[in-house]
């Protein structure tokens, strides 16, 4: 009787359930709908996480490029960095003076086309106000481009004081942001431009090594030595692309080259600074991945393009015009060279030896040359920076 009961009691359970009751959950239905929820969920996780990875990344980029740059103006501190400047300037000038036919090309050079080199430089630094506003635009700010003209001539001269690129930046970030200007923008400002003229320079010496081994007769050392100049840029942007994923070992490997020349050159090493401004590289970077990149590029092109222009007319002034290959080759690498040599100031002596070699090579004559560079030189280096150190000094107290 007892087992009858209990028949009739799980087939009405069973019926129950077939009415939409509360009735059994079959075993199968079970497992379909715990899969579905996993499935959700993970899809809900997955979507989740991107989101979550993408506003992290903003925010990190954000937090980067607002942190200020160090930057003070000590005249002391500066001292041994002009006497070192004062004797690399003397690696050049002895080349004016004992090449006597040099004086008779600077007698018969054309008034006319060193007076259009000096414009030409000029649009050249009116061209980096552009491009320091184009930045801004990517985070819906702006400046006038006359003041972005006058802090890029003014932490140019800084920068060949204080720490090359690095001071450069800071002076930027400092004169941008007192200027109104976000935190980010200023970041932005004080970092790509940096960023466009290293990689246009980059191309033209790279091409015109390229060209150089392909092209004209050269000795064994300098087929190895061009070869190995052309590895080193090679690997270097190489190098960039691999630590855009690999963040953490490229900043650790930075570190150690960093370190390494804290040693060799018997200076004191902060880390800080470095992992900042690897951060900041790539916190650049980053922005310009997601678009808006096209215009401050050609921006920079240009810029370069009219201070090529400078040294151009200056070749037409001596009555002694080259090809445009000619021209290119002899322009970019040595002026990265100049960046590269980050122990002399402005790469002066660098720069023009490099640059007066490579065009006497190139078949320019070499009294030519050097009155063609030394003057190129004087409009795009030496008047700049001079004009620099007094607008750097306005834009300091204006902002204290």
């Amino acid at each position: 009787m007892k087992n009858k009961i209990k028949m009739n009691i799980k087939v009405q359970r069973i019926i129950d359930g077939d009415n939409g009751q509360e009735g059994l959950k079959m075993p199968g239905n079970k497992n379909e709908n715990k899969n579905e929820n996993k499935n959700e969920n993970k899809n809900e996780n997955k979507n989740e996480n991107k989101n979550e990875n993408k506003n992290e990344n903003k925010n990190n980029n954000h937090k980067i490029l607002v942190s200020p740059p160090p930057l003070a103006l000590r005249a002391g501190h500066y001292l041994p960095t002009l006497i070192f400047l004062g004797l690399a300037v003397h690696l050049v000038l002895p080349q004016l003076a004992s090449v006597e036919s040099s004086l008779q090309v600077i007698r018969t050079m054309a008034l006319w086309a060193v007076l259009l080199a000096a414009v030409a430089e000029l649009i050249s630094y009116i061209g980096y106000g552009y491009l320091i506003n184009s930045i801004l635009a990517i985070v819906n700010q702006q400046l006038s481009i006359l003041k972005g003209a006058c802090i890029t001539l003014a932490a140019a001269s800084m920068g060949m004081l204080a720490g090359g690129t690095l001071g450069n930046a800071a002076a930027t970030y400092s004169w941008v942001r007192k200027s109104g200007v976000s935190a980010e923008g200023s970041g932005l400002a004080g970092t790509l431009p940096t960023i466009f003229n290293n990689a246009i320079l980059t191309l033209l010496a790279a091409a015109g090594i390229v060209h150089l081994l392909l092209a004209h007769e050269l000795s064994t050392i300098q087929f190895y030595a061009f070869l190995l100049i052309l590895s080193i840029l090679s690997f270097g942007v190489a190098a960039v692309s691999w630590g855009r994923n690999h963040r953490a070992r490229f900043k650790a490997v930075a570190l150690g080259i960093a370190s390494s020349f804290a040693r060799l050159l018997r200076r004191p090493f902060t880390p800080t600074s470095t992992e900042n401004s690897v951060s900041r590289l790539f916190a650049a970077l980053d922005i310009l991945h997601d678009g808006g990149w096209q215009f401050p590029a050609l921006l920079a092109a240009f810029s370069i393009g009219f201070d090529a222009l400078t040294l151009y007319l200056f070749f037409i002034a001596a009555g002694h015009p080259v090809g445009l290959e000619v021209l290119l080759i002899g322009y970019g690498l040595p002026l990265l060279f100049g960046k590269m040599a980050f122990v002399v100031p402005g790469g002066v002596g660098v720069v023009e030896s490099t640059m007066i070699a490579l065009y006497t090579g190139l078949g320019v004559p070499s009294s030519v040359a050097v009155v063609v560079v030394l003057g190129y030189r004087v409009f795009s280096f030496w008047i700049p920076t001079l004009v620099g150190f007094p607008i750097a000094f306005y834009l300091q107290r204006k902002g204290s």
